[in-house]
């Protein structure tokens, strides 16, 4: 069994509703086992074009875990809020060899 992972590319639009978001995201990883790697601001684009300034990296134990944490109740209760807090690209990754 290998780690999946999702990273999100991210431009706020709403500061304050952005951090609730943050702070209530947490609560709905837990029951996945997952961990949040790191958040990070862009400080540069080396190659290529990419217009989101912050992102976001989070550890799954694998690709079922992001697919039933990404569908659940608690995670689907946010998504209203994050569509008003910030522009985001979710993409999902299963770690390779």
């Amino acid at each position: 069994m290998s780690n999946a992972y999702v990273v999100g590319h991210i431009t706020v639009k709403d500061s304050e509703k952005w951090d609730e978001y943050r702070t209530r995201v947490p609560a709905t990883l837990e029951p996945w086992g997952a961990e949040l790697v790191f958040r990070g601001k862009k400080v540069a684009t080396l190659a290529g074009e990419h217009s989101h300034s912050d992102i976001v990296v989070i550890r799954f134990p694998d690709k079922a875990a992001i697919n039933r944490w990404h569908s659940s109740a608690a995670y689907q209760a946010l998504i209203p809020l994050r569509a008003q807090a910030a522009e985001m690209l979710l993409i999902s990754y299963e770690a390779g060899s």
